[in-house]
């Protein structure tokens, strides 16, 4: 309750609630002690563990006792934190506690004393606490012989010592810095080839010879076997069957060079494997190419990080890009106009902005390069670009192939020294290629290599090595798996004598893959005989043919096949416990183990013999298994064993949900060529011709519909035309008809195009194929437009609209609708009648509809706002803006331009760019001034939509503000642009005083 006046307390009670208040907040905040108030006891407690990384309180020893006695434990308990598991906790101390410690030290003395205390406690290997002993000891170690990890903790060991007072002799943090970063580039190469390296001389030497000829000028580009190549050099590619072993030769070749100094030269190593980067993004190979020369190149190190830097912005504005395109293709009546524009548009400035990056990225390793010249080398060193795991890019029409294609001409063009090195596929055909890559082929190791890998696997009998090489041959995989085999059957020469006979001899070369395959099958054969345990060994073989292995599916799908009884779910957890044990299997998820990739892409390829039944009964039990679970997870299981099963992809299609694409990728290698035909069909990616060639007709259509795409996409109209000339008749219902007609238009053969559009229309309508109809009524409509007739395209737009309605589809009606309005728009300025029906189509629609599109409903937004006010408030509610470049590009013009003609509108719009920046407007690097670096802030911060609605209501009499947003609400999809907007017609524009904004609940 208040206290009055009269009711204040006494002075003697406010002194004593004050003390009170003051030893409460003492209690309550002991870490925020002052260092005047730490006792001596305290203080020698942290001294005593400033230098160690972890400690057992129990355990912790001043400088000259004999034994712990404890007292760490109450000293330091506010002083540290918990490290590890709670039943093996450590104690280490907080950073700030440590810094005012190792600063209170009396000397370098008084560190070592405290160090020594615990030499015995120390763990076995190398960490801070060691290094922190040798350079205090006078005995710094060699840094050029340290891993990474060692790097790592001899530089925590400097920086704790650089802030012991009187300590001198300590390496620069700088430099030790920059190795650590060196040996953690070089180190995923250094795993690859931890063990000892075999063979492949001939290939090192042929990879040397194509960055470092041995003759000629140093321009000038080298063939392994000479040949000199006038102009661009062309790529290097090396290929051969998986588990061959190119990873392993491109690693050995990277770092023979950095640890030949005669040789060295920069390089830069990308492995698409790596999280980190995507195949379909090449801006992620420039941004770690700039990375890898940051760390090579420390004095261009800050330009380096900051041209990776744009390349991630660069990469996410391309994302964006990338959806906007996959939108248009989804709907009938926007895949042919906007959406096979917007794709090579999308192409077209990707191509673009990557050139211009890898050409800024050439420019600085030419200036790095020059500042380390001297007069004995006055050549610029060659710069090799290592490419790993292509594979997924490489087919026929491939748009990565085309951009990578262009990097590598572009670089070469400012830096000619530059050389591509790519380990994939063999080399495929792309019209984008200028000249022919050369390549080296991986074959088997020869039989000296193939003995070494072998006795470096454990296979110490030379003999037995011997004989096991002539019958394995030289396969790197199938030697591993021979050595695993050997020492699972232990030293005795009868069951050595066995395991050899049971191998097949060595044929004719034309068998060698056969031969590959069956070796590789007897030897797991052998591996898995070997598991102790009868019952996991009656599971383990027929269980491969299951990609996911839990309880619930050794219960109910494994058991019975395989001969065993599991009555109750606590057998069946016990069976799984045993089996997550093998080493052939790896974790999928809790409670779910996968074998590894390896084992299951050997087994499955081959003939069970015996097996096979029961191999077939388990996939049968297991699609009613997941065919009566819910999830994308278990309805992509189900389709993966009906698919193995032989059934009918057309049947197995109608069990497709949208979502299982990421549960199935890849595993059409474990398929038949039909069932891998509809997974390619719905999966995209490269189609070996055994595949195309046992595919259905109609996923062969969809399989060849976008490989066309992707080469119209880019530009090729004859290639994609060439290759439209396969596998015809088509059906009815295929997308290869618009494409066959898109091609002949962009051939310039516009009256073969229409006629051929025109019967497509009359096959489609006569097949019942409403989606295609629709189609193709949106090419005729563009069509007969481009050939000066609007009549025929206003009246293929209106039966596209009415087919749309009539299929109940609102969205592809609003796209046939969108696209009249924009046809008449081009002709006669305004047709207020389709804007008018777009209007109310958006009003209309819920929102949760409408959110599921949200290009379309930005292209109708942009289309109709100065006839629909409200239009682009709602949308920015709905949808938002887009957040690629185009978008802030087009919104940062149109208000430079309003602001410029109306000076008096610049303090109104400052003000709502400094509302959504925000506070993080002053970064450590400076704030943004200008308005394209805010509008990026704003972005950043998801801001950009609450600014863009705020700038609606600016009384902007210009039209241009209103019209920027109208114009990045529509950005690449064929909009209107800012300019083209506010000069539009001024008819039903909303008047200053109107405003912009939003609409009133009777408009929505």
């Amino acid at each position: 309750m208040s206290i009055s006046p009269s009711e204040r307390p006494s002075p003697a009670a406010a002194a004593a609630r004050e003390v009170f208040v003051a030893r409460l907040r003492a209690e309550l905040h002991t870490c925020e002690e002052h260092p005047q108030d730490v006792s001596a006891a305290r203080r020698a407690y942290r001294e005593a563990a400033c230098l160690l990384s972890r400690f057992d309180p129990q355990r912790l020893r001043l400088p000259g006792e004999a034994a712990a006695t404890g007292g760490a434990v109450l000293e330091l308990v506010d002083d540290c934190t918990t490290l590890g598991m709670p039943d093996q906790a450590g104690w280490s101390l907080k950073s700030e506690v440590r810094e005012e410690a190792l600063r209170g030290l009396a000397g370098p003395e008084a560190a070592r004393r405290a160090l020594e205390c615990h030499v015995g406690e120390l763990p076995a290997e190398a960490g801070p606490e060691r290094f922190c002993l040798d350079y205090l000891s006078g005995r710094p170690p060699a840094t050029d012989r340290l891993t990474a990890v060692e790097l790592a903790d001899a530089l925590q060991a400097v920086l704790w010592l650089s802030r012991v007072p009187g300590t001198t002799g300590l390496p620069d943090t700088a430099e030790l810095q920059l190795a650590l970063e060196r040996a953690r580039l070089l180190e995923p190469l250094e795993r690859l080839v931890r063990s000892p390296f075999q063979g492949r001389a001939r290939e090192l030497a042929e990879l040397r010879e194509y960055v470092v000829p041995s003759g000629g000028s140093a321009v000038a580009g080298a063939r392994p076997d000479g040949m000199q190549h006038p102009g661009p050099v062309p790529p290097l590619v090396v290929h051969g069957p998986g588990g061959m072993g190119k990873t392993t030769l491109l690693a050995k070749f990277v770092l023979d060079t950095i640890h030949d100094p005669a040789g060295c030269f920069p390089f830069a190593y990308i492995d698409f494997e790596r999280p980190t980067l995507s195949i379909q993004e090449p801006l992620t190979l420039i941004a770690e190419a700039a990375r890898q020369l940051g760390i090579q190149f420390p004095a261009h190190r800050a330009e380096l990080d900051a041209l990776a830097h744009e390349c991630q912005e660069a990469a996410r504005s391309q994302r964006e890009g990338q959806e906007r395109v996959s939108q248009l293709h989804e709907l009938a009546t926007t895949r042919a106009v906007l959406g096979r524009r917007s794709s090579q548009e999308f192409q077209s400035m990707a191509t673009g902005r990557e050139t211009d990056l890898i050409r800024r990225l050439a420019d600085v390793l030419r200036r790095a390069v020059a500042d380390r010249k001297d007069g004995e080398n006055p050549e610029d060193p060659p710069f090799a670009l290592v490419v790993d795991s292509f594979e997924e890019a490489q087919y026929r029409g491939s748009p990565v192939v085309g951009r990578m294609v262009a990097i590598y001409l572009s670089f070469q063009s400012i830096y000619p020294r530059m050389r591509l090195i790519v380990s994939g596929r063999a080399p495929v055909e792309h019209p984008a290629k200028t000249v022919d890559p050369l390549d080296i082929e991986l074959g088997e190791l020869d039989p000296e290599a193939a003995v070494g890998v072998l006795t470096s696997c454990g296979v110490t009998d030379p003999e037995v090595a011997r004989a096991l090489a002539d019958r394995v041959g030289g396969h790197p995989l199938s030697l591993k798996l021979a050595a695993r085999a050997a020492t699972l059957a232990g030293a005795g020469a009868e069951r050595t004598c066995e395991l050899i006979r049971s191998l097949p001899e060595r044929r004719h070369q034309v068998f060698r893959r056969v031969d590959q395959l069956l070796v590789q099958g007897i030897l797991y054969d052998r591996i898995l005989s070997h598991i102790g345990n009868e019952e996991i060994r009656r599971l383990a073989h027929p269980g491969l043919v299951l990609r996911v292995i839990t309880p619930e599916i050794i219960q109910e799908v494994l058991a019975e096949p395989c001969g065993l009884r599991v009555a109750t779910p606590e057998a069946a957890r016990a069976l799984f416990a045993e089996f997550s044990r093998l080493d052939l299997v790896e974790p999928a998820r809790p409670d779910a183990v996968r074998y590894r990739a390896d084992v299951r892409a050997i087994m499955l390829r081959l003939p069970g013999g015996d097996r096979t039944t029961v191999m077939r009964d388990i996939e049968r039990r297991a699609v009613e298994h997941y065919a009566g679970r819910d999830g994308l997870e278990a309805r992509a299981e189900e389709i993966y064993h009906r698919l193995r099963l032989d059934e009918n992809p057309r049947s197995v299609e109608e069990r497709w949900l949208p979502g299982v694409e990421r549960f199935l990728a890849g595993a059409q290698q474990e398929m038949t060529p039909r069932a891998a035909g509809l997974l390619t069909a719905r999966l995209g990616g490269g189609t070996p011709d055994q595949v195309a060639a046992g595919a259905d007709q109609e996923d062969w259509e969809r399989i060849a519909a976008r490989e066309v795409e992707d080469l119209l996409a880019q530009g090729y109209a004859q290639a994609a035309f060439e290759r439209l000339g396969r596998r015809q008749p088509w059906t009815p219902c295929s997308p290869l008809h618009a494409l066959f007609a898109e091609a002949l238009s962009r051939l310039g053969r516009q009256e073969e195009a229409r006629r051929a559009t025109a019967d497509a229309i009359d096959a489609a309508e006569r097949a019942g194929c409403g989606e295609r109809r629709l189609e193709l009524l949106l090419l005729s409509a563009r069509l007969s437009e481009e050939a000066g007739d609007p009549e025929s395209a206003g009246r293929a737009l209106r039966v596209a609209e009415d087919v749309a309605v009539g299929l109940g589809q609102d969205l592809e009606a609003m796209g046939a609708l969108l696209a009249r309005a924009r046809l008449t728009a081009g002709a006669d300025g305004v047709d207020p009648e389709a804007d008018a029906q777009l209007a109310d189509r958006l009003r209309r629609l819920p929102d949760a509809v409408l959110a599921d599109r949200p290009v379309l409903v930005r292209a109708v937004a942009s289309q109709i706002y100065d006839r629909a006010p409200g239009a682009l408030d709602h949308a920015l509610e709905v949808v938002g803006l887009p957040a690629d470049d185009e978008t802030l590009d087009s919104l940062g013009a149109a208000m430079r331009r309003a602001t410029g003609r109306q000076p008096a509108l610049l303090g109104r719009v400052m003000e709502i760019l400094d509302e959504a920046a925000g506070p993080s407007r002053q970064p450590a690097g400076g704030a943004p001034t200008g308005i394209a670096g805010i509008l990026r802030l704003a972005r950043d911060r998801g801001t950009l939509d609450t600014l863009a609605r705020r700038l609606l209501a600016v009384p902007d009499r210009s039209g241009e503000i209103v019209a920027g947003v109208a114009a990045a609400m529509g950005a690449g999809t064929g909009a209107r642009t800012a300019g083209q907007a506010a000069s539009g017609p001024e008819s039903g524009r909303p008047t200053p005083e109107e405003g912009s904004g939003p609409a009133g609940s009777e408009e929505r």
